[in-house]
């Protein structure tokens, strides 16, 4: 209100005589018809985004408009599903092992692919398998795939993110098969995904309750998804994980666990870093590791070659025994 009563003292200002003051109010009425069918005066154009900032009445209003700004700025890759993340089903394989599909992902949409995911074919959703074979989930040994698979959208990973939104509204789509340039799957993005990064996550009723990034379990001692960016975990946890002579391309705990490793460690494992953090692997499978321990090396901790030597150089327990011998000669 008090923006839109500034400009109107603004166009008011200056009117002296009627004729002038008709003008002041037609200006007026156009703004009006601007905000309301969202288009903006030709004289408003290069300020528009200064004045959404200006009008908008919360922290959270402003951080929207600054991650609508951030749309020109990222790309597919930086907001796309990794391909090892990647739910999909084969379209040879039975209704049953489709149906178990859609119950464990708790997803709408699968993207279907012929022996491996380089190679798709589109993408099945639950509401066309449900009307066709029902809900009661009876075998169906003539069950074919193929003919409820709808066409898939492809985009490479350096697409804008505002160009794939229009390409998505334009066509109806609310998923995408990333594409490299050799014409193989590196990942999906879903509508939901470019909206996140706008509002923030999206949570619904089937969201799981444990899809953390990660909590902290006792002083120095952190439970984290293998997925959690380095920069999140080094500000909350007050480490430096990434020392000159790592890699810097390393984006996650996961990547660096894997990069430290040379291999994907097995659950179980403990993987030392350089500083003498740990990292023991809670849950993963041959391809990647999912959750992760770390145990933080607190300053002025012995790690244990430390405390072995210091052991090794230790008075002998018969100079220690000393005193005691001495008072009881007494």
């Amino acid at each position: 209100m008090d923006s839109d009563q500034g400009r109107g003292r603004e166009a008011k200002a200056p009117a002296t005589d009627a004729g002038e003051q008709d003008d002041a109010g037609e200006g007026s009425s156009r703004s009006l018809i601007s905000r309301l069918f969202g288009r903006k005066p030709a004289d408003e154009d290069a300020s528009a985004e200064a004045h959404a900032e200006e009008r908008a009445r919360s922290a959270g209003e402003r951080a929207m408009l600054l991650n609508v700004r951030r749309l020109r700025e990222l790309k597919v890759l930086d907001v796309m599903v990794p391909r090892a993340d990647v739910d999909a089903v084969e379209v040879d394989g039975g209704l049953e092992e489709l149906v178990s599909s859609f119950r464990k992902t708790r997803h709408t949409r699968l993207p279907v692919f012929r022996e491996t995911l380089d190679d798709p074919l589109g993408f099945v959703h639950l509401k066309d398998l449900a009307l066709r074979f029902g809900f009661n989930g009876a075998v169906h040994d003539d069950f074919d795939l193929r003919p409820l698979l709808r066409p898939m959208l492809y985009v490479p990973p350096s697409m804008p993110i505002d160009a794939l939104l229009q390409k998505m509204q334009g066509g109806r789509m609310h998923m995408a098969l990333v594409i490299d340039e050799y014409g193989g799957v590196d990942g999906l993005v879903t509508i939901e995904d470019v909206l996140e990064t706008i509002v923030g996550d999206i949570e619904d009723e089937h969201d799981v309750a444990d899809s953390f990034s990660f909590r902290k379990e006792a002083e120095g001692v952190y439970i984290c998804a293998a997925r959690l960016e380095i920069p999140e975990f080094e500000g909350e946890a007050g480490v430096d994980l990434l020392a000159d002579d790592l890699d810097e391309d390393v984006d996650t705990l996961g990547g660096l666990v894997f990069m430290l490793a040379d291999r994907v460690p097995e659950r179980g494992e403990v993987i030392l870093h350089p500083d003498g953090h740990e990292f023991e692997v809670l849950d993963a499978d041959p391809r990647r590791i999912k959750r992760l321990r770390v145990r933080l090396k607190r300053i002025g901790e012995a790690s244990e070659e430390d405390e072995a030597a210091a052991e090794a150089f230790s008075p002998a327990p018969a100079s220690r025994a000393a005193p005691a011998e001495a008072r009881a000669a007494e």
